[in-house]
């Protein structure tokens, strides 16, 4: 592992244990079994936030190699009806849960500095029982790590393989397009200051529409700002909103 990884990594670690997170070092090797650098184990309370979203501790942990539907999205099942995909996908991570006490294999922030883990519920992972019980996607586009059970749920028609699904990626890359048409210089996420602190919406967001950026300019004012991607809320020092 390079000196610049090592260092990035080591000051995520150091984030973590300032947040709150019982950090547990291990070692990380590679298909050959030489030893790439350091792992490290997250734990503590749990909260849901999404199908691959869940808030450990103070820490929000992106599930790794995984998609699941937006909260607000919807789906097609097998009688052609439309159903609340991304809400069920939610309820899924929820139950699959339980009272069980969640540990992430912590794998390194991502390029938003948020956590992407490998996360358990006793022995069940999370990560590949989402995509194997139909309620998200292998997001190959980073990781091939979930692929064969993507390819199960397929074959048995389970969750959004039931009908047509239009991809999380891409049902994002519409909602951005559609998204705000009179924001200044195509800047559509919202910022605004709540009692929960700096939080910022995205345009997927069930609070996005309820939001009103009135007259905001790309500054700030009133509380509210807008910002061109998440790589800027997050470097300013707001946070994602929570969808439940």
């Amino acid at each position: 592992m390079r000196e610049s990884v090592k260092r990035a990594f080591a000051r995520h670690l150091a984030g973590l244990v300032i947040a709150g997170i019982a950090v547990i070092p291990l070692l990380l090797s590679s298909a050959d079994g030489r030893t790439d650098g350091p792992l490290a184990q997250m734990s503590g309370s749990v909260r849901v936030v999404d199908g691959d979203t869940i808030v450990l501790g103070n820490v929000r942990v992106r599930l790794e190699g995984i998609d699941a539907p937006e909260t607000t999205q919807t789906c097609i099942n097998q009688q052609h009806s439309v159903w609340r995909c991304g809400e069920a996908a939610g309820r899924q991570l929820t139950a699959l849960i339980g009272t069980k006490p969640v540990v992430c294999d912590d794998l390194g922030p991502d390029k938003y500095g948020r956590s992407l883990g490998r996360c358990f519920a006793g022995a069940t992972n999370l990560n590949a029982e989402m995509v194997r019980t139909g309620y998200a996607w292998a997001f190959v586009k980073y990781s091939r790590s979930y692929v064969a059970e993507e390819q199960t749920a397929r074959a048995a028609r389970m969750g959004i393989w039931q009908g047509v699904t239009m991809p999380a990626w891409e049902f994002r890359a519409r909602a951005w397009a559609a998204a705000e048409p009179s924001s200044p210089n195509s800047c559509k996420i919202k910022g605004n200051v709540t009692d929960a602190g700096r939080i910022y919406h995205m345009p997927w967001s069930p609070w996005y529409e309820k939001v009103q950026m009135d007259q905001v300019s790309r500054g700030q004012a009133k509380g509210k700002r807008w910002f061109c991607s998440e790589e800027e809320a997050v470097a300013a020092g707001w946070r994602a909103a929570l969808s439940r």
